[in-house]
Formats: C-alpha cells, sequence, structure tokens
C-alpha cells in the first residue's frame, strides 16, 4: 500500500509533504518519491496523513464499560474506538474490590493475547494496557468513584493485579497522602507509571511524591485541588517536577478553553496527553447509565452522578483532540500530544504512537476539516461503518 502525495505528521511534530509506504502491517519508509507502482495507492492530496490515536485514560463507549471484563465488552469498546481513529487504547478501571480488578486484568490480558494472534487488525483498537484508576483514593477527592471500596495503598496488590494481567498494566493512579503511598510509588515506580490522582495533597506533599517517583498527573485540575497564586498544590508541584506528563481532557466540559491553552504553554507539548476518560454512554443516546457501579446521567456531552459531580466524559479522543484545535491548540500540538506522548507515557512507542519506518501502520487520513477520511489498522483499512 502507498498513502501519496499527503502532508504527514512526523516525528519531528511537523507536516511534510510525503509518500508513505506500507508493506504487510508496517511502515517501509516515508519518501518525497514513491516511484514503485502498487496495485493498493491512496491519494492524500490536500489530506493531513497522521497518525492512529492512543488513549490511555477512559472507562468505556457505546454502551459498554471496561470493567464489565467480557470478550463482548472489550470486543465492542475497541470496535468502537478504532472507527474513531484510536488505534490503541489503555483503559481505566474504576475502584472496586481486588477480586473485581483480578477478573478485569485476567481477561483483558486474554484479550490483548487473543488480538496479537488474529492477523484482522480491523476488529479493534489494539488493548495496549491497563490503568489502574484507583482503589487508592482520597474519600475527600473521590470525584465518581465508589467510596466502598476506597482502601489505602496495598503494594502486594498492585503487584498481584500486574501479574494477573500478564504485565498488561502500565499505569497506576495514586492520591500520595494516603498512608503508605510514599512507599507504594517508591517500591513501583520501576514497574509502572505512578500517577497522581483524586487527591488533596498541597504543593509540598506532591512534590515528594514525584520525588519518590511519580511521574505523571491523571485528569489534571479534575480531582484536585485548585491551582491558585499562594497554593499551588499538584499542578505547581507537577509544572517543578522535571519531566511530569499531565492529562488533560479537552472534552469541552472538564476543562475551560483559557485553561487548556495555559496548560500547554506551562507543561509543552511534550508533556500534555490528551484522554477522554470517556464512559458507556460515549456514542449513545442521552439518557441514564452506569459507572462503577454509580448511576450517571448523560444529558449531551455531560455525564453526572446523582449529586451533580461529573462522571467522566461522553466524548470520545478524537472529538476531544478536534475541541483542543477549536481551543486554540495548534494541531501539531493537539496531535502529538493525542499519539506520541501517550505512546510513549505507556511505554508503546517502539512500534505505535507515531509515523516512522519500521513502526506499525495505524494510520488516519484526515480531510483539511479534521473529519476522518481513511483509518488504517496495521496495513488494512478499516470500514468505518
Amino acid at each position: 500500500m502507498i498513502i501519496r502525495n499527503g502532508n504527514v505528521f512526523t516525528e519531528e511534530g511537523t507536516f511534510k509533504k510525503s509518500d508513505v509506504i506500507i508493506t504487510e502491517s508496517r511502515i517501509e519508509t516515508i519518501t518525497t518519491d514513491a516511484a514503485q507502482a502498487d496495485e493498493n495507492i491512496l491519494n492524500a492530496e490536500d489530506c493531513y496523513v497522521v497518525p492512529g490515536l492512543v488513549d490511555i485514560h477512559f472507562h468505556g463507549c457505546d454502551g459498554h464499560d471496561f470493567c464489565e471484563a467480557t470478550e463482548e465488552a472489550f470486543r465492542k469498546i475497541t470496535r468502537y474506538e478504532l472507527t474513531h481513529g484510536i488505534t490503541s487504547v489503555c483503559p481505566a478501571t474504576m475502584t472496586l474490590s481486588k477480586e473485581e480488578l483480578t477478573k478485569i486484568c485476567q481477561n483483558a490480558s486474554a484479550f490483548a493475547e487473543a488480538q496479537k494472534k488474529d492477523n484482522d487488525h480491523t476488529k479493534g483498537s489494539a488493548l495496549a494496557g491497563i490503568h489502574l484508576e484507583g482503589p487508592y483514593f482520597s474519600y475527600e477527592k473521590r470525584g465518581a468513584q465508589n467510596p466502598e471500596f476506597l482502601r489505602d495503598p496495598d503494594i502486594d496488590e498492585v503487584e498481584h493485579l500486574i501479574s494477573a494481567s500478564n504485565h498488561l498494566v502500565k499505569i497506576l493512579s495514586i492520591a500520595p497522602e494516603l498512608p503508605g503511598s510514599m512507599e507504594a510509588i517508591a517500591a513501583l515506580k520501576d514497574k509502572i507509571v505512578i500517577s497522581v490522582a483524586h487527591t488533596a495533597a498541597d504543593y509540598d506533599l506532591a512534590s515528594e511524591a514525584f520525588k519518590q517517583g511519580a511521574s505523571h498527573v491523571t485528569h489534571l485540575f479534575n480531582a484536585m485541588n485548585p491551582f491558585s497564586h499562594r497554593v499551588p498544590g499538584v499542578v505547581g508541584a507537577a509544572f517543578d517536577a522535571p519531566g511530569c506528563d499531565v492529562e488533560l481532557i479537552c472534552d469541552g466540559i472538564h476543562i475551560n478553553p483559557s485553561m487548556v491553552r495555559a496548560v500547554f504553554q506551562l507543561f509543552s507539548d511534550q508533556h500534555v496527553i490528551l484522554v477522554s476518560d470517556s464512559m458507556m454512554a460515549t456514542g449513545m443516546p442521552d439518557g441514564d447509565y452506569t459507572l462503577g457501579g454509580q448511576a450517571v446521567k448523560v444529558t449531551g456531552n455531560l455525564a453526572t452522578l446523582e449529586s451533580g459531580t461529573i462522571a467522566g466524559s461522553a466524548t470520545n479522543l478524537f472529538d476531544c483532540m478536534r475541541t483542543a484545535v477549536s481551543m486554540g491548540i495548534p494541531l501539531e500540538s493537539a496531535l502529538r500530544a493525542a499519539s506520541m506522548n501517550p505512546a510513549r507515557s505507556i511505554g508503546i512507542d517502539s512500534h505505535a504512537g507515531s509515523i516512522a519506518a519500521g513502526k506499525d501502520a495505524d494510520i488516519l487520513i484526515l480531510n483539511k476539516d479534521l473529519s476522518i477520511r481513511t483509518i488504517i489498522a496495521k496495513g488494512q483499512k478499516v470500514s468505518m461503518s
């Protein structure tokens, strides 16, 4: 397959008019003159050629929740994600019992292994990881997490879940003020990404968490104390922590556009990671749904608990990326934050997240208005219906 004459998004974060030559499931080369003939040529003139997106924090879509942990749920979720331009996913769990989390990890691992053996890559996005969002969170900042299962960090439990997932667990979100949090961060930082989340921690405590090995912040601003001029909190501590990545939900609900622009200035497009935090209502009509066993009402893009607390989003990552652009974020920065950065953060950037020779041919061809023209998953053209 050859993609001709497209504006290709490079690993340098710029667009360059090029041809992309794909052999089987991999990108063979990127060139300005693909002279060889090919029976499968896609004309990308006046189009953007960009990497498939990577969502490292979402809970569900298309009427299903990742925590259902069934083959049908995984199949429906990954199919929806792929047909909306997200070619690799690292779904998030919720605050649940150890038994439920173990089942999720085991079943997700089995599904991921089955995907690797299936030569049809058009069925769904690659299940590339698991994000353990909880259960080690502050009651005060629990958000939509079920308080029944909140508990203090347990290193043995996390290592058990890593093993149960066959090392598919990539991220652990944790509140650093809980008893045992600092010890857990130090013990686990070389095994998985440690993310500060759902926390009432002040600047000093959050800074200590980053010194102990945390390197990530889950949905910046949400479920944490405000960022202010005298009390900078987690946001200020993350800014002062070299190389810290921060997640941002750009659904038009969670974060004001001015603050989105400010975050890209503060952290640069090297360290902002766009996430959807989407729940099962994404892609579904308005109505009543659930998240982590709690009732959620969805109206438009707004998902709330009965208390009025925002409960995830009803927007997929591709639409979040486009919303970021509409908020004034350069397309190049928004793309980096939705592809290269998340792939790097969970350690799959050797084969995913960018367009480069030798990497998986997970590619989107976008029209000038940023609508999707073509989706390619490991060299195979995906039906969007």
